[in-house]
């Protein structure tokens, strides 16, 4: 475990970010990068810890990220936007902050010779819709242009690309993660899994887009940062790229609607709406290079996830 490090975090305030603090905060130095569109560090118990410096800032202010990531030896580029209700209103903006943004982390990280890692955050959506146990090394699928969904998954798939070519033009230790459907405590914004949860809670109509058959695989936060700290610590994983997700915890969408209100004994009513955009109909990964160069595998199943997350969220409402 990373000791007397100053770690700077962009999208700091966010639910993974908060959950990479909890493990790192004893012992290093955290400086948390965030404009706070969406805040679950403020009311998480960490913001006023001694370690912590909070930064209040848009990546697309070039200047301030360079002096903001003075002095940094590990940097996690967790900002970004995300959620297709936001992609599909904000299409520019999304793609500026994802890959403008994240050419300015780069730089800074350039500018002030970071050593030890740069953490760039992809999406498992460059593998297009139809992804089942997709390895890091298949092809990537860009979609058509103007679709909504393939914005979002461009403008992370050109992140990826700079951030590699910063490894391999300029020697920054990159590692490039692709989540899949993370979830769990602190979670905001538009995630799948905790409307569902919240929608049981108080048994309200649960609504899903399209008939339901899409197919994820849900990995819970706690495991997500798992495998982040094993690419901030293991010095194989620089100049990679890493599918992190639970392999074992796949459902329909209605299927996850099914098991969330079983677990939680909700009276909630499911109930179809037509599709907003394009969605991703099979997206399922292979973990086997994370497991095999990380030692990674995901422990929490999806009740326990359900179980965990429904907690939380009953104690912030």
């Amino acid at each position: 475990m990373l000791d007397n490090k100053k770690i700077f975090i962009t999208g700091g305030a966010g639910f993974i970010a908060n959950t990479i603090i909890k493990q790192y905060i004893k012992k290093n130095q955290i400086i948390a990068f965030d404009n706070f569109h969406r805040d679950t560090l403020t009311n998480s118990g960490l913001a006023n810890h001694k370690n912590l410096t909070i930064v209040k800032g848009d990546v697309l202010d070039k200047e301030l990220l360079i002096k903001s990531m003075k002095g940094a030896d590990v940097v996690v580029h967790a900002a970004g936007i995300a959620g297709i209700d936001t992609v599909i209103l904000k299409p520019v903006h999304t793609m500026q902050v994802n890959m403008i943004g994240t050419a300015n982390a780069l730089e800074a990280a350039h500018i002030n010779n970071v050593k030890d890692r740069f953490i760039d955050f992809s999406t498992s959506e460059i593998f297009g819709s139809m992804a089942y146990k997709s390895e890091e090394k298949d092809n990537t699928v860009s979609g058509s242009a103007g679709e909504a969904r393939w914005t979002y998954a461009v403008s992370k798939l050109a992140a990826e690309h700079l951030a590699h070519a910063y490894y391999k033009q300029y020697g920054l230790p990159t590692v490039s993660v692709r989540p899949f459907n993370v979830y769990g405590p602190g979670q905001t914004g538009e995630g799948a899994m905790q409307i569902f949860i919240k929608r049981a809670l108080k048994n309200e109509d649960i609504f899903i887009n399209g008939d339901g058959t899409q197919i994820r695989a849900w990995c819970y936060v706690d495991d997500f940062v798992d495998g982040i700290i094993r690419c901030i610590e293991n010095p194989k994983a620089i100049g990679e790229s890493f599918n992190i997700g639970n392999a074992r915890a796949i459902l329909t969408i209605l299927g996850l609607s099914q098991t969330v209100c079983r677990v939680l004994n909700s009276k909630s009513k499911i109930k179809h709406r037509k599709q907003l955009s394009a969605d991703i109909e099979l997206r399922i990964p292979s973990v086997k290079k994370s497991e095999e160069i990380l030692d990674f595998k995901a422990k929490i199943d999806l009740e326990e996830g359900i179980k965990r997350t429904a907690e939380w969220l009953k104690s912030v409402n």
